[in-house]
């Protein structure tokens, strides 16, 4: 492995890092040198609990003491310990991936030394790959689509949008250029960190097959007109993190701040992207940079932008993204081809965000339906994202609230993931599910299926919430559209607690109930509500039950 350690495959080490954090998925080893059997078998639980803290990646140091600093190792050491921990990986089922390395000079006529920063991932036992879903934001025209287009299939745009319309779903939107509804793409990277996408592979079977790590990209509309759309995509999706697309010749434009907030609010980590820079002069771009770091410096965000200009930065950035504090921003061009190479590299080093997955798996079942088919030859078929528990072929669970707030027991058929058949879902992952024993005139939008001992429904909820913009201020009887994850209805105000109004900029515990029907709302879930210019966001605080027993 030696031709690997040349400085010209891969970026170098900052000078020196910060010290050593016991949590988390990061580990600093001074040197793995021939240690005896009783040492290998530390180092494997130690790899397994940072593999464990980073949801199944890691980030090992070579070369670099316990605070930080960075001492380096001869050629024949740093072997040696790459050597061990090759050792190690092998032991847990894992894979290397060497992704920075430094090379530090030596004292009074020392040969030179060398650190490396390497990253160790391993898919867990109860998933095929490490899975992520990230959102796609931005003001219409801003090339989100085409961008989308070009990473999932690997080929550069003719600067006239050729490469979107491997996403669009709909005639109108073809024509248009315009995306109007929700689309999901793929992109995978492979145990070299190499991308893996339809430039090479025919169907998303062997994307799948070929993956150690898979990103879902979801595309979502840009227009003002479909933001009813936005929003349901970011609260019923729960992305982990989102891109907020930005056009270098237009800037923070239309859309754009509103769909940052809604991100913001719903506390899902954003990066930015800038497209369209081959088109632009440099001074245009730097314009469009520095207003959008103002407006992220700003005291509705108060994040830290960071500029990613080359693979040091976007490896950083990608390890520190987890934060929240920090925005990276890139400049790409999906019609040159500039710096895309970057954001696949922040994309494969980024670690899985959900900390509590491991949790929720244990959990009852909770899986919300944001779609329903029917599908000739199989039947009533729902989409959607399990929350918690799992969900097996075979199982019984409870489908509702219907309108008068029943649930009906109901069987699952089979269930399907990216389109490929499988016997298990688990928490945190989208995937389909056929049923029996139901009617499609009782499969809506919105509804959800539960364990026997989640069930129940509610009109009037009370929800902690901060209004982030009004032309005056909100009091009993405010009606307004409220999205609650997979639930979109109108709720009107019935109670504002220790206050008459509600104004820009406060906070108000307050009493809601749906007008129509009534829903499934789980304590503790975050709500977005919108009327005309009117937004404001909070959290579900007590749920008033709608009937005692709901069940059939």
């Amino acid at each position: 492995m030696e031709d690997r350690y040349e400085p010209t495959e891969v970026e170098s080490l900052p000078a020196n890092l910060p010290p050593e954090v016991e949590e988390g998925n990061i580990e600093y080893k001074l040197k793995l040198v021939d240690p005896s059997p009783h040492r290998i078998e530390h180092l494997v639980t130690q790899m397994k609990w940072r593999l464990e803290e980073g949801q199944g990646e890691a980030i090992y140091e070579i070369g670099v003491e316990d605070n930080g600093l960075l001492v380096g190792l001869s050629p024949l050491e740093l072997r040696a310990s790459v050597h061990t921990l090759e050792h190690m990986a092998e032991r847990l089922g894992a894979t290397l991936t060497i992704l920075r390395e430094r090379c530090v000079e030596g004292e009074d006529g020392e040969e030179n030394r060398r650190a490396l920063e390497i990253l160790v991932r391993r898919v867990p036992d109860d998933q095929k790959f490490i899975d992520m879903r990230m959102s796609v934001l931005g003001n219409v025209d801003a090339g989100k689509s085409t961008l989308l287009g070009v990473l999932t299939h690997g080929e550069l745009d003719n600067g006239r949008g050729r490469s979107r319309l491997n996403l669009f779903r709909h005639l109108h939107e073809i024509q248009s250029g315009r995306t109007s509804c929700i689309s999901h793409e793929i992109v995978g990277f492979n145990n070299s960190g190499e991308v893996v996408n339809y430039s090479e592979s025919r169907s998303v079977e062997e994307i799948c097959e070929n993956s150690t790590k898979l990103i879902t990209l979801i595309d979502l509309a840009g227009h003002h007109k479909y933001l009813k759309t936005t929003i349901f995509g970011l609260t019923c999706y729960s992305p982990d993190f989102s891109m907020l697309v930005v056009s270098a010749n237009t800037g923070m434009a239309g859309t754009t701040k509103e769909h940052l907030g809604f991100a913001l609010a719903l506390k899902v980590p954003v990066f930015v992207v800038i497209t369209k820079i081959d088109m632009c002069r440099k001074f245009v771009i730097q314009k469009c940079v520095t207003q959008l770091e103002k407006i992220l410096k700003g005291p509705g965000c108060k994040k830290i932008s960071v500029r990613i200009e080359s693979e040091d930065d976007a490896i950083t950035a990608a390890q520190n993204f987890d934060s929240e504090k920090i925005v990276p921003i890139f400049q790409v061009s999906s019609v040159t081809g500039a710096n895309l190479d970057l954001l696949f590299k922040f994309l494969n080093v980024i670690p899985p965000l959900n900390k509590e997955r491991d949790k929720l798996v244990q959990g009852p079942t909770e899986y919300q339906i944001d779609e329903v088919f029917n599908v000739t030859g199989v039947g009533n078929v729902v989409s959607g994202r399990l929350h918690s528990g799992s969900v097996r072929e075979c199982d019984d669970l409870m489908l509702g609230p219907c309108d008068d707030g029943h649930f009906q027991k109901v069987s699952v058929k089979t269930v399907h993931r990216h389109r490929l058949p499988c016997r298990l879902i688990q928490a945190g992952q989208a995937s389909t599910v056929a049923l029996e024993n139901v009617e499609r005139e009782n499969l809506r939008k919105g509804m959800v299926l539960v364990s026997k001992e989640l069930v129940g429904s509610c009109l009037e909820f009370e929800a902690d919430i901060y209004l982030l913009y009004h032309d005056t201020q909100i009091c009993k009887g405010f009606q307004t559209t409220i999205h609650i994850g997979n639930v979109c209805q109108i709720a009107q105000v019935m109670t504002i607690k220790e206050k008459d109004a509600v104004k820009t900029n406060h906070r108000a515990q307050v009493i809601f109930k749906f007008m129509y029907r009534p829903e499934y709302v789980r304590v503790g879930s975050r709500l977005l509500f919108r009327q005309g210019t009117t937004k404001g966001v909070g959290e579900v605080i007590k749920v008033h039950p709608y009937i005692d027993n709901p069940a059939r």
